[in-house]
């Protein structure tokens, strides 16, 4: 399978410097996704819980046009700006995969971003 570059404007557009996804070797590695409106490219939300929706409804459309889904992901990192909002993303997480949830680790945002709460990225069965 020739590496494929996974783009779809359902989801945040990235910066020039890498894509929302590629698909290789029967996976789906999808980027970090940030917790960005595709219509207006504005930060959506204010709660960990809002931003934690968006950044999994962006990997859906990205795994989607990769022909994949969220629930064949096999792995993903949640970065968090506060290592305190880990219970509330974790609350909206288990609404996304509430059983059979994938392997995941966690981060702290290396940078300091205003508003930014978190960034997920993950891997799945193409």
């Amino acid at each position: 399978m020739a590496r494929q570059i996974v783009f779809t404007p359902k989801a945040a557009k990235p910066p020039a410097t890498y894509s929302q996804a590629v698909k290789a070797a029967g996976l789906v590695f999808v980027s970090g996704t940030a917790p960005t409106d595709p219509i207006t490219g504005a930060l959506s939300g204010s709660t960990i819980q809002d931003q934690t929706r968006q950044c999994l409804a962006n990997i859906q459309a990205i795994l989607e046009e990769a022909g994949s889904s969220l629930d064949k992901i096999v792995s993903a990192t949640v970065v968090l700006a506060d290592e305190d909002d880990f219970a509330g993303m974790n609350e909206e997480w288990l609404k996304w995969f509430p059983s059979n949830p994938p392997a995941r680790q966690g981060a702290k945002l290396p940078v300091r971003i205003p508003g930014l709460k978190v960034s997920i990225a993950a891997i799945a069965e193409a």
